[in-house]
């Protein structure tokens, strides 16, 4: 007889704690939670390669398959865990015959100024314990840094905190932000461990769900335009129709997804043609035009001119 499956609750929400803004500070540092779900691979399913500016932390709590990284196939079961750092590239893939399901901790971690508190005055390091959550967070956080980019076994069960955040977002009790912060925090530690031997709360903050994923959508154009791109690809990624995503881009920048893109790739493109003595043929290949002939359409369509004599004037000037 199987056993039930340990995350069976998220099942009927799996994305809730998406929809809360939370953020708060650990230490000397700020923490803000962009993703924290649970979410599942069909049989064969392939997430191609791509990276974030923030920490990723991948959980597998049912199923199997396979994750790259640093150009290493690594295999994934239940039980495994594996971190990706900022601007690390990974491709992620189900098995042929078995879904995989994954817990996803996407977050953004700032270095904060302790210099002065809100109040303008100087704060006292010791007071409320507030130098042992520093030190904490500072070990942590350098630990973080120092992981190796390879899967790990939970040993510490970080992946049950999912459940425990998810808990206190249900149950609505005093005290369920406080729960969801330390969960997170507790994430964050238990991962490092992995690798290194009845009265309601308040209603938590929610987010422009637009903006919120205009935003997501807008890093991830940033992180990865020089790949191919497309409307309905970024689309799946943010688990909403193209034609939300479209209408998204519309209502939060006046112009397509397809304008924007374009507008990204032709800011780098202004770049390198100044900095660099790329071929347009190369510059055109890196910036994710399919051709160069295309791109001197596009760029001067944008500009009035053509590259070259972009890079020409603009250089006479220098």
């Amino acid at each position: 007889m199987s056993q039930p499956f340990y995350f069976e609750p998220m099942l009927e929400n799996p994305r809730a704690l998406d929809r809360l803004e939370l953020s708060f500070r650990w230490g000397s540092y700020g923490l803000r939670v962009l993703r924290c779900h649970l979410t599942s691979f069909p049989a064969g399913t392939i997430i191609d390669f791509h990276q974030h500016s923030e920490y990723e932390f991948h959980y597998i709590p049912c199923g199997k398959g396979k994750v790259v990284l640093d150009g290493v196939t690594h295999p994934l079961q239940e039980g495994m865990l594996y971190v990706t750092a900022p601007g690390v590239s990974h491709r992620q893939e189900a098995d042929d015959r078995e879904a995989m399901g994954e817990l996803c901790l996407h977050i953004d971690i700032v270095k904060l100024d302790l210099d002065e508190d809100e109040q303008g005055s100087k704060p006292e390091s010791g007071a409320w314990g507030q130098a042992w959550e520093i030190a904490e967070a500072d070990a942590c956080l350098r630990q973080l840094s120092e992981l190796p980019h390879i899967p790990a076994l939970d040993r510490q069960e970080a992946m049950k905190c999912f459940l425990v955040a998810y808990e206190a977002w249900r149950s609505n009790q005093l005290g369920q932000y406080t729960i969801i912060k330390q969960s997170i925090v507790q994430m964050l530690l238990r991962t490092i461990g992995a690798y290194k031997a009845d009265h309601h709360g308040l209603n938590l903050p929610a987010r422009d769900m637009k903006s919120y994923r205009y935003q997501l959508a807008v890093q991830f154009i940033e992180d990865n335009f020089r790949r191919p791109l497309t409307l309905e690809g970024v689309a799946e990624r943010l688990q909403i129709s193209s034609r939300q995503l479209q209408r998204i881009f519309k209502e939060q920048a006046n112009i397509s997804f397809s304008e924007y893109l374009e507008q990204v790739r032709l800011k780098h493109v202004c770049t390198e043609l100044l900095q660099t003595s790329m071929t347009l043929e190369k510059i055109a290949e890196s910036n994710g035009f399919a051709s160069s002939n295309y791109l001197h359409y596009v760029f001067k369509k944008a500009h009035g001119v053509t590259p070259n004599h972009y890079r020409e004037n603009v250089m006479s000037y220098v």
